[in-house]
């Protein structure tokens, strides 16, 4: 088994997909239905396949968070993707070094609906590995 996706229900389709093309992300499928909603899946440019679904459905009212702490994206380079990032109109925020300064670096960014992303760069040594 292994995960293939997550989805996120988004309020303003065009904004949310503006806003994760900013990030990296492709858009691979957009799908229609006759009742106004539709959903769209993404892949960042590395990935083999969809990776991230937004799921817009207006007759549902607004998208309310909880529940959902984030989702973390692994970058080559945190500084070059902060810089990128904040070029291209978003806001992530100031590096930090969580587990000290041997540990990954890591960025906070919030999307339009308020979903936390994590931005993480691994250290030399990599990500950690578990038995």
């Amino acid at each position: 088994m292994k995960t293939i996706l997550f989805a996120v229900r988004v309020s303003d389709l065009e904004r949310s997909l503006a806003f994760y093309t900013a990030v990296g992300y492709l858009t691979l499928s957009t799908i229609p239905f006759e009742d106004g909603s539709s959903l769209i899946w993404l892949r960042l440019p590395d990935e083999p396949s969809v990776s991230l679904e937004l799921v817009h459905r207006p007759a549902d009212g607004p998208v309310e968070i909880g529940g959902f702490a984030h989702f973390a994206i692994e970058v080559d380079s945190l500084g070059e993707t902060i810089e990128r990032m904040t070029a291209a109109g978003l806001q992530p925020g100031e590096p930090e070094l969580p587990g000290g300064p041997d540990g990954p670096k890591i960025s906070w960014l919030v999307d339009p609906d308020g979903y936390r992303i994590e931005l993480v760069e691994w250290p030399p040594s990599g990500a950690p590995t578990f038995p």
